[in-house]
């Protein structure tokens, strides 16, 4: 099984697993890069970050107390969306339908 076929094949595994990947490392940008600008940067990479991880920090700030710095609630952020794809792999492996390393589901 080529690359493509398996692509197309797992795109339920691919996208949202790629979707999470693309949350989890924006956050960890946003950590960096709210180190080195202000909340209110003009910044465009910055207005980015906040753009596309504020709906994660949001969801996340609901369940994190009152009190918690905002770069520990996107640290948080970053670690629930680790989990939540560890948990989307194996509920996928559960049922069997997982991508497996050479293609070969079984």
């Amino acid at each position: 099984m080529d690359i493509a076929s398996s692509l197309a094949a797992y795109w339920y595994f691919h996208l949202p697993n790629f979707i999470l990947a693309v949350l989890m490392y924006t956050l960890l940008g946003r950590v960096l890069l709210g180190l080195m600008v202000d909340a209110d940067s003009p910044n465009y990479i910055w207005r980015f970050f906040c753009r596309i991880t504020d709906p994660v920090v949001a969801a996340v700030a609901i369940v994190t107390p009152k009190v918690t710095p905002p770069v520990l609630i996107w640290l948080f952020s970053f670690v629930w969306l680790f989990w939540l794809r560890v948990a989307l792999h194996y509920t996928l492996l559960l049922f069997n339908l997982a991508p497996r390393i050479g293609g070969a589901a079984s």
